[in-house]
């Protein structure tokens, strides 16, 4: 099992323990609600208790039809709070990656969005510092299977992490964050499978 694979396996445990304790509350909270309610319509049913028993039927339903909207509306904030939080844990985990995983991890993503063209690339003032002897080669060479040519910028960009490609005046974000914001909704989608189907 790769660094990677024990990762994500990290985070899916993580945060499978996270979604079920928040499920859990929002259920709790859930039956509290509909407790008060039963509580309420009980009052209600007996101060109009002269009232036909088709009034009576009316607000039970409305009450119901209300309390599993609330409880279907908590529910869906609480998936959609931990699908959040798996987000932003897999975004610290790749920005913490040791360095020759990291760069690696660069170079895939890379090539897979650099262009056959001339072009630039830019990556933040600590990563050009961090950068792993040769990197640079790796780089140009990829580009040139690739048929372009890429110049390697040697002043940072204030980005965090990733790069930035330029390919006349153009630019392509490839920082580790436009990534996971690009990739969001098929992502949510996926934690959202894994965690509560």
């Amino acid at each position: 099992m790769t660094g990677l694979d024990k990762m994500k396996s990290q985070i899916l445990n993580e945060a499978k323990a996270a979604a079920d304790g928040k499920v859990a509350e929002a259920k709790r909270q859930a039956e509290e609600m509909i407790n008060l309610a039963k509580e309420e319509a009980e009052k209600k049913r007996e101060s109009i208790s002269r009232k036909s028993e088709a009034d009576v039927q009316r607000y039970q339903e409305r009450t119901a039809s209300s309390i599993d909207l609330q409880r279907r509306t908590k529910l869906l904030a609480a998936k959609q709070e931990v699908i959040a939080e798996v987000l932003d844990k897999a975004y610290e985990k790749l920005s913490g990656m040791e360095e020759e995983e990291y760069f690696a991890m660069l170079l895939k993503i890379l090539v897979r969005y650099m262009l056959p063209e001339d072009g630039e690339i830019f990556f933040s003032a600590k990563d050009l510092q961090r950068m792993p002897s040769g990197y640079e080669e790796q780089i140009q060479k990829a580009a040139r299977e690739n048929g372009g040519t890429l110049t390697l910028s040697k002043v940072g960009r204030s980005i965090e992490n990733g790069f930035v490609l330029a390919y006349g005046g153009i630019e392509e974000n490839c920082t580790l964050r436009a990534m996971l914001d690009a990739k969001k909704d098929e992502l949510s989608d996926m934690v959202h499978r894994l965690l509560f189907l």
